[in-house]
């Protein structure tokens, strides 16, 4: 029951930002009434230790359907946004500056996964997007951390234009960058990388707890596969004529499984994960098993090229598509490389007629969305995100410099 006449106390549960106030804290009154220009104290029932923090609630809002209205005070029960707190974080307990006494609230989970964040080096950069510098990308992120609280944002240290981005997982990732590339973006990701941590000197990873519900007749798949990625099965319950099955899998061992998981249960299935904890390090796991279909030359795509290289593997791209030399336009089914002619024309002589070519039929390509694209990047892979395309290429776009690496590693 909501407590009017005791001193003011609220759980920031939200947070929000916006240009002109700054941060913005989000959350339910639990007791008391709080007045415009009131003080106030923020303390953390986490930090107990810490003196409270003085504050003064700048402007209160109570929300109206979608929008947020402006209010001069608001009483117990009611959810309200408050500005003026410029540090305010998910958590925090905003009290009568005379009662600070924090609430409970769960721990925000650490991040577990990262990736890099680099401008846009490819061939085709600046065309599609209408934000390219490191200026603008860095602004964008830091602006982020602002409102998500489980982000972190740090310099590669000796590079100006590269960022490393901590999210709690591959999904929150793909989140950021399809919003970034919304609002005219453009940048390049690396493949998701864990986090390791030691604790006690032993070297630890995330560790997530795996629930799919799967058809009866392809229980055995799914624990085959997720047995290969160190997954240890918890238990399983039949749920009418399909299975129910709890897993404990390193957080590694899901990059790339989705599309696996959907072939396997013929579509079927359904999969989520939450991250459990840190266990430690279970050992190698095989990454993925086929190699990439390079273009060998800048231009664009045509049925003559293409359909000599479908023959190889599975095209990403149909013809009149501009390509660079070292784009990834397909994958082929061994664990090696291959570069691929795309843009070869057929040549003309007065013995052949160049209506022939229309006779080729092409296999359709297999389109990626953002989140297959991070599942098949390898380590010297990289996603360039345009707002208009994705396109996945080789680190080195030079096949004579790609090479010369090879041989290295070898040697």
């Amino acid at each position: 029951e909501a407590d009017e006449d005791s001193p003011f106390q609220m759980l920031v549960s939200s947070i929000d930002y916006n240009e002109f106030v700054g941060r913005i804290a989000i959350g339910r009154i639990e007791r008391g009434v709080i007045k415009q220009n009131q003080e106030i104290a923020v303390c953390n029932y986490h930090n107990a230790e810490a003196a409270p923090k003085k504050a003064k609630a700048v402007s209160i809002y109570e929300f109206d359907g979608l929008g947020r209205k402006t209010v001069t005070q608001s009483a117990a029960g009611n959810i309200i946004a408050m500005s003026g707190i410029g540090d305010i974080t998910i958590g925090d307990t905003i009290c009568a500056a005379a009662a600070p006494e924090a609430l409970p609230f769960i721990q925000i989970s650490a991040p577990t996964m990262e990736m890099t964040f680099s401008i846009n080096d490819s061939p085709f950069a600046g065309r599609e997007g209408k934000f390219v510098t490191s200026r603008q990308i860095r602004e964008r992120l830091m602006r982020e951390t602002l409102k998500d609280v489980s982000l972190r944002v740090t310099e590669l240290e000796g590079a100006m234009d590269a960022f490393n981005v901590a999210g709690r997982g591959e999904m929150h990732l793909s989140i950021l960058i399809e919003t970034m590339r919304r609002e005219g973006y453009e940048f390049q990701v690396s493949p998701p990388r864990v986090l390791y941590r030691e604790i006690d000197g032993v070297k630890c990873e995330p560790i997530e707890r795996l629930v799919v519900d799967v058809p009866s007749d392809s229980v055995g798949a799914v624990i085959e596969k997720i047995g290969s990625r160190k997954g240890d099965l918890l238990e399983m319950n039949p749920v009418g004529e399909r299975m129910k099955i709890e897993f404990l899998v390193p957080a590694r061992g899901l990059f790339g499984y989705r599309n696996e998981f959907l072939t396997d249960t013929k579509g079927e299935g359904i999969m989520a994960s939450v991250f459990d904890s840190y266990a430690p390090y279970k050992g190698d796991i095989s990454r993925r098993g086929n190699g990439s279909m390079i273009s060998f030359e800048t231009g664009e795509s045509i049925t003559y090229g293409l359909f000599n290289a479908q023959e190889r593997g599975v095209l990403f791209i149909g013809a009149g598509v501009p390509v660079y030399a070292g784009m990834i336009v397909g994958e082929c089914p061994k664990q090696e490389d291959i570069s691929v002619n795309v843009c070869k024309k057929k040549q003309l002589t007065n013995m052949r007629a160049s209506g022939s070519d229309e006779a080729l039929r092409l296999v359709t390509p297999k389109t990626l969305s953002l989140e297959q694209c991070l599942e098949f990047l390898a380590d010297d892979e990289l996603l360039e995100v345009t707002p208009e395309n994705l396109r996945l290429r080789k680190r080195l776009l030079d096949h004579g410099a790609r090479m010369r690496e090879a041989s290295k590693k070898k040697g």
